[in-house]
């Protein structure tokens, strides 16, 4: 069964906590799973974002997962997060799209939905 993880909550939230935890369970048990980071979600993208030293960082956390972490580029770019393209594009001075993570349009997530088994929101 394939499961697809939608995350909208901001990573301050515990929800997007529990988000990286079914994740990583799901990998731990090789189930077919996908992720698309949507509306405040894509804040965990910020590669300019400091956790203290005493805490775990979200960001990090996906990125050790290894999969495709792809993020609403609309959502992103109204937050204040873009990759050097968009920069480029939007006429951007900077771009600070965490490594590992890539700005996609809401096709691919209209994409995700159809050829999921099941969907859960964070």
């Amino acid at each position: 069964m394939s499961t697809l993880l939608l995350i909208t909550s901001a990573p301050t939230s515990i929800y997007a906590w529990h988000a990286l935890g079914l994740a990583q369970a799901l990998q731990a048990k090789n189930q077919a799973f996908r992720v698309f980071f949507y509306q405040d979600g894509v804040s965990v993208a910020n590669a300019l974002q400091w956790t203290p030293d005493d805490q775990r960082h979200l960001t990090a956390e996906w990125q050790k997962l290894a999969i495709r972490l792809p993020v609403c580029v609309s959502a992103a770019l109204a937050r204040g997060i873009t990759d050097q393209e968009n920069a480029k594009r939007h006429q951007i001075s900077q771009h600070n799209l965490a490594q590992g993570f890539e700005l996609v349009g809401l096709g691919e997530l209209a994409d995700a939905v159809q050829s999921a088994q099941r969907l859960v929101q964070f």
